[in-house]
């Protein structure tokens, strides 16, 4: 006699169709994981850092030299 089961026989995982959300190995796609120095990661933060204050104070320049060269202009 044949044994049946009633649970189907599990898939491997290559057979399974294409869902991100259920992988069998996560991927960790962290760029942190590359740099293994602390003091680059600080050296990265402390790039970011600068160029957002000077993104900060061109916008305020801007903000405040664009409406006086409108008054000029007109």
């Amino acid at each position: 006699m044949t044994y049946i089961s009633i649970k189907p026989a599990r898939q491997e995982a290559e057979s399974l169709p294409a869902n991100d959300n259920q992988r069998a190995t996560r991927a960790d796609l962290s760029f942190l994981d590359v740099i293994n120095d602390e003091n680059e990661i600080a050296d990265i933060a402390r790039r970011a850092e600068r160029l957002g204050h000077a993104t900060l104070i061109a916008m305020a320049v801007g903000l405040a030299a664009l409406p006086l060269l409108y008054l000029m202009l007109v």
